[in-house]
């Protein structure tokens, strides 16, 4: 059939388990020539075609609310729900979000860019049909690895203990992260378990055993199946548990959906799917380079390059200085929440082994875990991505910089970030952290300017720092090294001119820079490489009778420019105009870097006219 005319999921009702197969192979070819040319979550996607479908099969969205765990395998879902047609604009500007987005459809009942939230939005649904009498049945798709999470754990233990709630909790189990294989007696039991006369003369036996020897009974039959599945801990919370069954194999997974509806319980149903399954690249990746594809040319399965380039990305940067500095230096840990391969320390990992600590999706243990190591001696590093810092909020103020002790946050994607959008865009860190005391922020413009700065962070400084970074390529010199000049708190003048000043950071001074020599511009330029303490001495020496112009990519409610706003004023320095630039009070949509940043005034034409408008 033709997916772009898919209007709604109604016509999987009708269709027979040998056409769901034909379909599902429609359906993977689809996404592989889509993904090839727009990138995107490929492997997650490809692995859950036949869930999806069974769960739209069984399901009647948008009245039972589908959940998906961080939403980024939810493509497929799309695809049933309308919005095949629309495909070619997957992630770009104005076009279709990478993750679910209510929004765009009926069918998205949640939202969400972070794992292991799913669970507790499927128990905020439950509890809210007792006045919302149009929600259907509550289904939750989490994968192995979110399940790890302790926010998914915590709603899992709650959910538990209420039986008259029936939340369906399907775990999506593609890479044995819970349990090595169960064997061939698993799969019968779960098979006997699901049959209907089974669960009759279950339910139909209670009643014929002594009340008194009820309970016993059960604790017996609960050892029984735990002692052949090996999953005893699901039921030890409440729950009835179906699986593991094979999750592309129709008859299973209808069979189990089926059942799990009409328990009236709270369920597991626990399936086996391979992740990348139908594009052997992406089968046979173990190091994730398939979970979120760049285009991609198909037949051989080489990333489509741009132009030659000795560019390395900042994550790179970074790893090849960890990288350096373990040469030598035996005493310190790089910490990550299950970003090896995004912050690219797969290298780092390989040859140092014993100092990466991964913690899995539990960005609070990483930090407060970083904090007890730096209390007893031992240097951390925590390499974590802006957006998820702000999961471990409470961990940053109460454990680390109470403490006032040495960990260093390494920040990734810092700034915009593209294709994954308004739930990873790193523009809210500095707000969050800037208002913390003994936390010390950095931003480097440069490859040599990032090494000094490590350099301080590591060797010199002995509280809290984060070096933030882009998403973006830069060069880097063949000479840098770890004897690279450390850089302590301060700020750099760039240039000197008399009819304006801009205090940036980032890859925006080497632009800006480049534009005012070229130019002949007469414009200060101050390099802001610490956004925490600020330079005072620099700040006070500044003309206050030219404009003054701030530019973050960056939430402006306390950001770069509202810390010097305040600083001036309450020291008694009125510049003659003073303009902040960033993003002010909103969520900033998917979409490449270049179009963003001039869509919200923060490209370097943007800037300049803004500077020279506050001359007249």
């Amino acid at each position: 059939m033709d997916i772009k005319s898919i209007q709604d999921p109604t016509f999987l009702k009708t269709m027979s388990i040998s056409e769901l197969v034909s379909f599902s192979e429609t359906v993977r070819d689809f996404l592989i020539e889509n993904l090839a040319q727009t990138g995107g979550h490929l492997s997650s996607n490809l692995g859950v075609v036949e869930l999806t479908i069974a769960m739209h099969r069984v399901f009647d969205s948008p009245k039972d609310q589908l959940i998906f765990d961080v939403g980024h395998q939810g493509y497929v879902h799309k695809l049933l729900t309308g919005r095949a047609k629309d495909f070619d604009t997957l992630r770009k500007a104005d076009g279709l979000s990478g993750f679910l987005k209510r929004a765009e459809s009926e069918h998205d009942c949640f939202e969400a860019g972070h794992s292991s939230t799913s669970l507790a939005a499927g128990a905020g649904m439950l509890f809210a049909k007792e006045f919302n009498k149009s929600i259907g049945h509550v289904v939750m798709l989490i994968g192995d690895g979110a399940l790890t999470s302790g926010m998914a754990l915590e709603a899992l233990n709650f959910m538990g203990h209420y039986p008259n709630k029936q939340p369906i909790i399907i775990l999506n189990d593609n890479e044995m992260s819970i349990s090595p294989n169960i064997g061939y007696l698993s799969k019968a039991l779960t098979r006997l378990r699901m049959k209907r006369s089974v669960r009759t003369l279950r339910r139909g036996g209670k009643k014929m055993i002594p009340r008194p020897l009820r309970s016993v009974t059960a604790k017996v039959e609960k050892r029984i199946k735990g002692f052949i599945s090996g999953h005893s801990v699901f039921e030890d919370l409440g729950y009835l548990y179906f699986g593991p069954i094979d999750g592309h194999n129709y008859k299973l997974l209808l069979t189990a959906l089926k059942v799990a509806k009409s328990e009236g319980k709270p369920c597991i149903v626990h399936v086996k799917t391979k992740k990348g399954k139908g594009y052997p690249f992406s089968e046979q990746d173990q190091n994730g380079k398939w979970h979120g594809a760049k285009p991609f040319e198909i037949k051989t399965g080489n990333f489509i390059k741009g132009k030659p380039t000795i560019k390395i990305s900042y994550s790179k940067l970074v790893a090849n200085y960890l990288m350096k500095r373990a040469e030598t230096h035996k005493d310190f840990y790089v910490i990550t929440p299950a970003m090896v391969s995004g912050s690219e320390l797969d290298d780092f990992q390989a040859s140092y082994p014993t100092q990466l600590i991964d913690v899995g999706i539990a960005e609070q243990t990483a930090v407060t875990m970083a904090s007890a190591l730096a209390l007893k001696g031992v240097l951390p590093f925590i390499s974590i991505y802006s957006t998820f810092l702000q999961r471990a909020y409470d961990q940053v103020i109460h454990d680390v910089a109470r403490h006032n002790v040495h960990v260093v946050f390494g920040i990734d994607r810092a700034g915009l970030v593209g294709g994954d959008g308004e739930t990873h865009q790193g523009i809210y860190d500095i707000p969050l952290l800037a208002h913390i005391p003994n936390m010390t922020i950095a931003h480097p413009k440069d490859a040599e300017e990032c090494y000094g700065i490590l350099n301080y962070a590591m060797n010199e400084h002995t509280a809290p720092i984060a070096v933030r970074y882009e998403k973006i390529n830069l060069e880097v010199p063949e000479t840098l090294s770890l004897e690279t000049p450390s850089i302590a708190p301060s700020w750099e003048q760039v240039t000197t001119g008399t009819k304006g000043t801009i205090i940036t950071f980032g890859d925006m001074v080497n632009k800006l820079e480049a534009r005012i020599k070229r130019n002949n511009l007469d414009y200060t330029l101050i390099n802001a490489r610490y956004i925490k303490p600020l330079d005072e001495t620099m700040l006070t020496s500044i003309d206050l009778n030219q404009p003054i112009i701030t530019v973050e990519e960056s939430i402006l409610q306390g950001g770069l420019g509202s810390m010097i706003r305040d600083y001036l004023s309450d020291n008694d320095l009125t510049p003659i105009r003073f303009k902040r630039l960033g993003f002010s009070d909103c969520f900033v949509e998917q979409g490449d870097r270049q179009t963003m940043l001039k869509r919200f005034g923060l490209d370097v034409d943007s800037v300049l006219d803004a500077l020279k408008a506050m001359q007249s």
